[in-house]
């Protein structure tokens, strides 16, 4: 639900950052209102209807914080507060973030915008926000301690500079950074180019999302901040699959998305039955001569990665971190490997104490999405969804791109699962099933037996001692 909040009773209450000076009194003495948002949909585009003109990005289930114009300086207003996302149905987190969400609104301005933002500390320790990628004045950088001092609880700081370049940047604290990080602070920020831009072409659509992980566990509701790389969920804007909103484009749109990685590792992002141009980097749009085809780019911690693709071939195109343990849901690092496992007697000996007893794991892990296993409450399921043909036995960071001809311009409602052509879906063989054929040296055996060792080998492993994790 969208509201608005007044978070300062008088002028006396405002304290601002070091290069804040330039700010007039006249301005600081009324701050833009805050605007709150804590529904976890995907927002319509906002269109702008003051300052220069641009192309809205949509915020992957997010928002782009409204502004107002003053004197011709662009000004926001930040709320760094504790926030409840809903990361799946089901299933919320009690995280920290900007006006009512994690990760905060999507901040859109102009090339040559002079930018004005008041940042309200409403956290239970100091903050600052750092601007990352920007070029802007050294005071305006927001390290706390070295470019500027802490925003202490209960104050507001200013930021103000110009945006100097188009590209696509994030924002984030550099206080506590462990912590404020590690509970969701971070957002987006987009640049549009002034004017046609020769390395910048214009799309159709134009979708943003951050790449974000949190140790949170099974029915606990806040995330571990002393994780370093034992996450258990890993989210796009702080969402889980089947929680993230599908990419919803017309048939021969041309597409953009920008993916911000905060999380502690890389993230090859792979998008099925299409292939893309990586267009732009932090530093900005990649030259031309330098592009080629691709169906996965690697997003490295602290990167941003801009990829553009014509949407041509219409379907149900899945899209996804390709490190497979990172499509998975409340995922345990411990779990010992049970495929091949015959459980028949431990099960039966284990049936006489608990009558509802099940197997699980030793023909692979798909038994746990089909099973209808009781979950400790606010726990999303590790590998879940339903498509039109069952189950997905996905996780984390999985969505869809929608494609499809008769999705009209501007529309990014949810069209419901693609209607495939009759012939054109994998169908079961019922014909005759031939013996394979093998070679006649292998004497009708997988292993030719000249490479057969003579008598059986033990192999013995020995594994490190010490604490190993990494």
């Amino acid at each position: 639900m969208t509201n608005r909040r007044n978070f300062l009773a008088g002028a006396g209450a405002l304290t601002t950052a070091v290069a804040a000076a330039a700010v007039s009194r006249v301005a600081m003495a009324a701050l833009p209102e805050p605007v709150l948002q804590t529904k976890p949909d995907t927002m319509a585009p906002l269109v702008p209807n003051t300052g220069r003109p641009y192309n809205p990005v949509v915020t992957l289930n997010g928002w782009t914080l409204p502004w107002r114009m003053n004197n011709g300086v662009k000004e926001f207003h930040l709320v760094a507060e504790p926030v409840v996302r809903e990361m799946a149905p089901g299933f919320k987190a009690h995280l920290w973030g900007y006006n009512g969400q994690s990760p905060g609104p999507t901040i859109e301005v102009v090339e040559g915008d002079r930018v004005r933002i008041f940042v309200t500390n409403k956290l239970p320790e100091h903050t600052s926000v750092h601007w990352h990628g920007q070029r802007l004045p050294n005071g305006m950088d927001g390290v706390s301690g070295l470019t500027q001092p802490a925003i202490p609880v209960g104050k507001t700081f200013v930021y103000e500079f110009v945006a100097k370049r188009p590209g696509t940047f994030m924002y984030h604290p550099h206080a506590d950074e462990m912590t404020q990080m590690a509970m969701g602070m971070m957002g987006f920020w987009i640049t549009h180019p002034k004017a046609k831009h020769p390395l910048i072409d214009e799309v159709n659509r134009d979708f943003v999302f951050l790449l974000n992980a949190y140790d949170i566990d099974p029915g606990a509701y806040t995330p571990k901040i002393m994780t370093m790389l034992d996450f258990n969920l890993w989210s796009w804007n702080s969402r889980v699959f089947p929680g993230i909103d599908p990419l919803v484009v017309r048939k021969n749109d041309k597409v953009r998305i920008r993916i911000g990685n905060l999380t502690m590792t890389n993230h090859p992002i792979h998008l099925h039955g299409h292939e893309f141009l990586v267009t732009g980097t932090d530093g900005g749009p990649t030259p031309k001569s330098t592009r080629w085809y691709e169906v996965t780019t690697d997003v490295a911690v602290g990167q941003m990665r801009q990829i553009e693709f014509l949407a041509d071939e219409e379907g149900d195109w899945a899209f996804h971190c390709h490190k497979s343990h990172h499509t998975m849901n409340a995922m345990g690092h411990d779990v010992p490997t049970m495929i091949g496992v015959d459980h028949r007697k431990v099960a039966r000996e284990i049936t006489n104490v608990i009558p509802d007893y099940m197997v699980m794991g030793e023909r692979g892990m798909a038994d746990m999405a089909e099973m209808e296993m009781p979950l400790p409450d606010n726990t999303a399921p590790m590998m879940t969804g339903t498509g039109p043909f069952g189950s997905v036995e996905m996780g984390g960071m999985f969505s869809v791109v929608k494609v499809r001809k008769d999705q009209k311009a501007g529309d990014y409602k949810d069209p419901g699962w693609y209607k495939h052509p009759a012939g054109e879906v994998a169908y079961e063989w019922t014909g005759s099933l031939p013996n394979p054929a093998r070679f006649a040296a292998e004497g009708g055996k997988t292993m030719p037996v000249q490479n057969m060792p003579a008598k059986e080998v033990e192999v013995q492993v020995r594994k490190p001692m010490g604490n190993m994790k990494h």
